[in-house]
C-alpha cells in the first residue's frame, strides 16, 4: 500500500499512514477530472435568470401615436422590443443547468486529483487536529510549522470541530471542508491539503 508521511501540529514527524493505492496512487486521468469539475460547476448555477418577453410586459395596448402624418414609422405598441421600456428578444429564461455524470467517473476524478496531489507532495497528514480554544494565532502558528502559511490551504475535517472552524474562518487563504461535502473544485484550487489521519480514512471510505 502507498504511504503518507504524518506530522504533528508542531511540524515534527509522527510516523506514516498507509493509504489505499486505488485512491492515492493511480495514474491521474485528466479527462475524468475535467468532466467531474464541469458537472460540479454546472450544478452550482441557480438558473433563476429571467427577462420579460412581449407576452409578459404590461401595457402597450394603445398605439403610441397615430398611423399617418407624423413622419415616423408606424407603431402598434410601445412595448415592442426596440422601444424604450419594451420587451426583450430571446432573453434568458429560468432553466435547469444540472448535469449528470456517472458515479464511476466522479470517483475516478477524485482519485485522480488526490493522486496528483500526492505525486506533488501536497498532502499533509496530521496525527490529530485539536485546539483547546478558538484562536487564529495558534492556527497561523501551525501553518508556519507545516510551511504552509503562504499557500492556499484546504483543511479537511471530519465532523463538527468548532474550535478548528473558528480558528481558521478569518484566514483568507484557508478553506475548511467536511469530508462528506468535499468537492472537486476544493481539491483543484488548493496548494496544500491538510487533514487528520481520521479524515483521510473517512475520505477513502467515501471515494473507494
Amino acid at each position: 500500500m502507498a504511504t503518507l508521511n504524518m506530522k504533528n501540529m508542531k511540524g515534527a514527524d509522527a510516523g506514516t499512514l498507509e493509504v489505499m493505492d486505488a485512491v492515492f496512487s493511480i495514474e491521474p486521468n485528466v479527462n475524468a477530472i475535467r468532466q467531474t469539475y464541469l458537472t460540479w460547476a454546472a450544478n452550482q448555477r441557480q438558473g433563476t435568470h429571467s427577462t420579460k418577453t412581449r407576452g409578459m410586459v404590461s401595457g402597450g395596448g394603445k398605439k403610441p401615436f397615430k398611423q399617418k402624418g407624423t413622419g415616423r414609422a408606424r407603431q402598434g405598441t410601445s412595448r415592442a422590443p426596440y422601444m424604450p421600456g419594451g420587451a426583450i428578444i430571446f432573453g434568458p429564461q429560468p432553466r435547469d443547468y444540472r448535469q449528470k455524470v456517472n458515479r464511476k467517473v466522479t470517483s475516478l476524478g477524485f482519485k485522480s486529483q488526490l493522486s496528483d496531489l500526492r505525486i506533488k507532495d501536497s498532502i499533509i497528514v496530521l496525527d490529530a487536529i485539536k485546539f483547546d480554544a478558538p484562536k487564529t494565532k495558534d492556527f497561523v502558528t501551525m501553518l508556519a510549522a507545516l510551511k504552509a502559511e503562504s499557500c492556499r490551504v484546504l483543511l479537511l475535517v471530519n465532523g463538527d470541530e468548532e474550535n478548528v472552524y473558528k480558528s481558521a474562518q478569518n484566514l483568507p487563504n484557508v478553506v475548511i471542508a467536511r469530508v462528506e461535502a468535499l468537492s472537486i473544485y476544493d481539491l483543484l484550487v488548493c496548494d496544500r491539503l491538510i487533514a487528520s489521519a481520521d479524515s483521510i480514512k473517512k475520505l477513502e471510505e467515501r471515494i473507494a
